[in-house]
């Protein structure tokens, strides 16, 4: 219930403060499990994502642990479907949790990134999104958002077609750090090709 009140009151503000325009819905698979895979541009992303896509669909966010220091905002990050993760290190607790949802048939949403970019542009991806869909190959819909950093601007979403990377398979641990790399860039190119700007994203001020 407090799930569809919050996502309720984050929609009217959306649409009431930004220009949102959402474009790929009939990309959207009709279920879990799947990642959802976006460029990090505000704090408001995973409002922005979670927002565009179906009622149905609910998202469960991997968000920085730092937030749920605080026990008020932690409550509610819960009740929204996030969870903990450290990006200092290589937090398996998390990568368990993400591994059960998917095979509980649920949503996870990632920003490969790790951060936000201050400067609006692509960076480089951390290998968590390539490791977590790899594994049992989940399908991956990669999300451009483009005019999220400020009230009043055009907001646009865009949604790709879902892909699939390779089951990861290695011999040896440089040869998986390779192979996470590169389909740590295979992610980020889709990001890209859904933002108007290749590396930018669109400021208008």
């Amino acid at each position: 219930m407090l799930y569809k009140l919050v996502r309720f009151v984050f929609t009217f503000y959306l649409k009431t403060l930004y220009r949102w325009r959402i474009y790929g819905i009939e990309n959207i698979p009709q279920q879990g499990p799947f990642i959802i895979c976006s460029n990090h541009i505000n704090w408001i992303d995973p409002v922005v994502v979670t927002c565009s896509f179906p009622r149905t669909i609910r998202v469960h966010f991997m968000a920085k642990a730092e937030l749920f220091r605080n026990p008020f905002i932690a409550y509610f990050l819960r009740k929204g479907g996030a969870y903990p993760v450290n990006r200092q290190i290589a937090d398996h607790s998390a990568i368990r949790r993400s591994f059960q949802l998917l095979k509980d048939s649920q949503v996870v949403g990632m920003f490969p990134e790790g951060t936000r970019s201050k400067l609006g542009q692509l960076q480089k991806a951390l290998h968590g999104a390539a490791l977590i869909a790899s594994r049992d190959c989940v399908p991956i819909v990669a999300v451009g958002i483009e005019g999220s950093y400020r009230a009043g601007t055009p907001l646009i979403v865009r949604i790709g077609r879902p892909f699939r990377l390779k089951r990861l398979e290695y011999e040896c641990r440089e040869q998986k750090k390779e192979i996470l790399e590169q389909m740590s860039i295979i992610i980020m190119d889709n990001i890209r090709s859904l933002l108007t700007t290749g590396d930018n994203v669109v400021r208008t001020d």
